[in-house]
């Protein structure tokens, strides 16, 4: 496997209405929702590794940590960086952050994701 800490990737985002605690059901005020940002922050997870993977090998989801910290309002910006901290077997973990356009810390956190085959992990899912 290819995967070593430091592999990094960033993922912008303009929050539209449909980015919002009020539309995602997770809040009833129009900012972006925490939802929202955990995924633009799996998103830079799965950036990073995308070209580093085996060949039918891909990335799922196993535990998160997130702490939103500051609102962002629609029409603002965010930025994910995610940088890949350890690599423990098929185990990778990443140190999260999100920046707004005025490059406040608006959440950091840990995402951890392991290394399936692809093939096998879907046939698990259609039992």
């Amino acid at each position: 496997m290819e995967l070593e800490p430091g592999l990094t990737a960033r993922v912008a985002l303009t929050v539209t209405d449909a980015d919002t605690a009020q539309t995602l059901g997770s809040g009833d005020v129009p900012v972006l929702g925490t939802p929202r940002l955990l995924a633009l922050v799996e998103a830079a997870t799965v950036r990073a590794t995308a070209r580093h993977l085996p060949t039918g090998t891909t990335t799922v989801g196993t535990r998160v940590e997130l702490e939103h910290l500051v609102a962002t309002p629609v029409g603002g910006t965010v930025t994910a960086e995610a940088t890949l901290s350890t690599v423990d077997g098929n185990r990778l973990s990443f140190a999260g952050t999100v920046h707004d356009g005025s490059d406040r810390l608006a959440a950091r956190g840990t995402v951890v994701r392991a290394v399936v085959e692809r093939e096998k992990f879907l046939a698990r899912v259609d039992q």
